[in-house]
């Protein structure tokens, strides 16, 4: 089971006015303590652990780089996929019919095919089925069940049909403690903000 490690580590702040005038070469420490003996007391990031993956099943520096180049790349927009649908569960709330309904999300996927048409075009094969995963991260269903609650089970047929012919499954489910332990790990970072869209800029290493 993942398991998130939060790392707290309190201290015993001594009083300063102790220390108004230390000799020179001295300093003040941060320190706890501890059955009688003073410890001097360091922050350390969050750590997050996961179980022991299989040595054979390791990626490659390389292999790794490129996925987490690939994620980098995707997770905003699975982060707007989520925002998005929260804002079209709202819009069609007081709907009067499923007229009005339909008119609404329409009049949705017409700003959004303005916005970012152009830029999912260009996403490779890969960083496709990355997308499809993370979007069942974010909203909690996945791309197919999405589709097929927006715009009906027809229309999700044929999108999973297409998906199939590039590689894809608009079905995928988001496994964060096996299939994909290591692109949780890798969103984690980004959510605490150790990595951040910038980083692709960093590193010579490109999707394929």
């Amino acid at each position: 089971m993942k398991k998130l490690l939060s790392i707290f580590l309190f201290s015993i702040l001594l009083g300063g006015s102790a220390f108004a005038q230390l000799p020179e070469g001295w300093a003040v420490s941060v320190a706890t303590v501890h059955d009688g003996d003073t410890l001097p007391t360091y922050n350390a990031p969050v750590v997050d652990i996961f179980g022991v993956m299989d040595p054979a099943a390791a990626m490659s520096l390389r292999d790794y780089q490129k996925l987490r180049y690939n994620v980098l790349k995707v997770y905003p927009y699975a982060k707007k996929a989520s925002l998005e649908l929260n804002q079209i569960e709202k819009d069609i709330e007081g709907a009067k019919n499923n007229r009005h309904r339909r008119k609404t999300i329409k009049a949705r996927e017409k700003v959004l095919k303005v916005e970012l048409e152009d830029e999912l075009k260009k996403l490779t094969r890969t960083q496709g089925r990355i997308l499809i995963k993370l979007i069942d991260r974010e909203t909690g269903e996945t791309s197919y069940e999405l589709i097929k609650e927006l715009r009906g089970s027809v229309r999700a047929f044929f999108w999973q049909k297409a998906a199939r012919f590039i590689g894809s499954n608009l079905k995928d489910e988001y496994d964060p403690e096996g299939d994909d332990i290591v692109i949780e790990s890798i969103v984690l970072a980004i959510e605490r903000g150790d990595l951040n869209y910038q980083n692709l800029y960093k590193s010579n290493v490109h999707s394929d």
